[in-house]
């Protein structure tokens, strides 16, 4: 996959809209347990996001690297039990969600005077438009897979029967292009984790 250049990644306006999106999520006021002790869920979640794209694709464009961090932004304001339970209340939300964090996101970088040409590439990979056509959306659908097998998979699956998770394991498969699957086998995952994806991947029904 070709990445266009880096860019000013590593510019000012490019440190201050990572610390905004930061500050953002910090609010979250749901905790997960890390390394460091108990941090805000999204804000945990967008780092890993950055630190999964730094591993996969280390060209991503500013752009990209703008997207990874801001891709659940604030997330807890839109949560899915406000929604309808089944399929439809569930697309329905997935389809907010992503309006919700693109816009958010298109309102800190405008206050932080960023090119509306940046703003737009943003706000298109956060919505996750042309995910088939666009490199930088696949790249960011493999970052964001490989951050839900890395470091969610394993709780999903204990609050999930085998075939539910297998389900999911090969909807996930399905998203993700050659390189993030090579990523993915490449994990180090617990036991019982390795085998469900191992099912998934050979076709076995639990």
């Amino acid at each position: 996959m070709t990445m266009p250049e880096q860019g000013a990644a590593d510019s000012a306006a490019f440190q201050a809209a990572i610390a905004a999106f930061d500050a953002a999520n910090a609010e979250d006021p749901n905790n997960e347990d890390a390394s460091g002790g108990p941090q805000p869920r999204e804000l945990l979640y967008a780092q890993r996001m950055s630190e999964g794209l730094e591993r996969l694709y280390p060209e991503a464009s500013e752009a990209l690297r703008l997207a990874a961090r801001c891709q659940h932004i604030e997330r807890w304001r839109r949560p899915r039990r406000d929604y309808p339970e089944g399929r439809v209340g569930y697309l329905t939300w997935r389809r907010d969600a992503k309006s919700f964090h693109a816009e958010r996101a298109a309102e800190i970088l405008r206050g932080l005077d960023y090119p509306e040409e940046t703003i737009a590439r943003v706000r298109s990979l956060v919505r996750k438009e042309r995910m088939t056509a666009d490199p930088e959306a696949q790249a960011l659908e493999d970052v964001i897979c490989l951050v839900f097998l890395t470091h969610y998979f394993e709780a999903f699956a204990a609050r999930h029967d085998d075939e539910k998770v297998v389900d999911i394991v090969r909807k996930t498969w399905r998203k993700m292009s050659d390189h993030g699957r090579e990523a993915a086998l490449a994990l180090s995952l617990p036991a019982k984790s390795a085998q469900l994806i191992e099912n998934a991947l050979s076709g076995e029904t639990p």
